[in-house]
C-alpha cells in the first residue's frame, strides 16, 4: 500500500491538528475516519504515527501513538543559494526536485545580472512541503527570504550558517578567468558534512560577485562540460552532494 503522509500544522502535547487543506485531503479524498491510523510529519524531521480522533474536514485531529526522529534524513546539511529564473516555473521545478533529492535550505539570490529582481517565497514553500511528503521525508527544507548575492557571501543575512568547517562552492561559468575544480573533486576532498553551493542567474555571476565570493572562502567549481540552465545546475549540484554521501 502506498504510504500517505500528512503535515502537522499544530502539535499540542499528544494531539496533532491538521490544517483545513490537509484535513480535506485526509477525510474527503482519502476517506479516513475516526479510529484510522495515519502517518504525520512535523516538518522538523520527526514522523508521527497517529490515530484519528476527530475526522472533521475543517480541522482533523489525531492522537500520537509513537514517533521516529530523523526519519529518512540525510547525513549532510546542504544550502543551495540560487538566483530565481526569469520563468518562475523553472525555479519552482528546482525547489521540487532538490527537495526530493535532499536539501536543507534554499536561498533565492538576487545577482547583479538577475533578470528577476523580486521573488515571493510562499508558493515555493508550498511546493517544498508537497515534495517533502511525496519523497517520504519528515523534514521540510527552509525556503529563505531573497537576499543579494553579495550580502549572502559576506554572511550578512540573519540565521546564516557559520563558516566553521563549512565547504563553500560557487558554480561559476566563465571559462579562462580562473581555475575551477569539478564539484565531484571538491566534495571528495571534503571530510565534513556542511555544504553551501551558489548557482547564478541566466547571465552568470558578475566578475565582482565571483571575486567577492572567492575572497570570502568560496571555491569556484564546474558541473561538467555541458552548459546547464540555472535550475538544471542547481539540481545537478544537489544530486552531486546526495551521491557523495549515499
Amino acid at each position: 500500500m502506498l504510504m500517505e503522509l500528512f503535515y502537522a500544522y499544530e502539535i499540542s502535547g499528544s494531539t496533532v491538528r491538521l490544517s483545513q487543506e490537509e484535513s480535506q485531503h485526509c477525510v474527503r479524498v482519502l476517506r479516513h475516519r475516526i479510529g484510522d491510523e495515519i502517518d504525520v510529519i512535523d516538518g522538523e524531521g520527526t514522523l508521527l504515527h497517529c490515530r484519528i480522533t476527530d475526522d472533521s474536514p475543517k480541522g482533523a485531529e489525531a492522537t500520537i501513538l509513537s514517533s521516529e526522529e530523523n526519519w529518512h534524513s540525510h547525513p549532510y546539511h546542504l544550502t543551495i543559494g540560487c538566483c530565481p529564473t526569469k520563468n518562475n516555473d523553472r525555479f519552482e521545478w528546482f525547489v521540487e526536485k532538490a527537495t526530493e533529492v535532499g536539501v536543507d535550505r534554499i536561498v533565492p539570490l538576487i545577482g547583479d545580472r538577475s533578470e528577476r529582481k523580486v521573488y515571493k517565497i510562499e508558493r515555493a514553500q508550498k511546493i517544498a512541503l508537497a515534495a517533502t511528503k511525496q519523497s517520504l521525508k519528515a523534514k521540510t527544507p527552509e525556503v529563505a527570504e531573497p537576499v543579494t548575492v553579495k550580502a549572502f557571501v559576506k554572511g550578512e543575512i540573519p540565521d546564516q550558517v557559520g563558516d566553521d568547517e563549512r565547504l563553500k562552492l560557487i558554480a561559476y561559468c566563465f571559462e579562462g578567468e580562473m581555475h575551477r575544480t569539478s564539484i565531484k573533486e571538491a566534495l571528495a576532498q571534503y571530510q565534513g558534512s556542511d555544504i553551501t553551493v551558489l548557482i547564478g542567474p541566466e547571465g552568470d555571476f558578475s566578475p565582482e560577485e565571483a571575486a567577492l565570493a572567492i575572497a570570502n572562502g568560496y571555491i569556484p567549481i564546474h558541473l561538467g562540460p555541458s552548459r546547464l540552465r540555472t535550475e538544471t545546475a542547481a539540481v545537478t549540484a544537489a544530486e552531486a552532494v546526495y551521491f557523495r554521501y549515499l
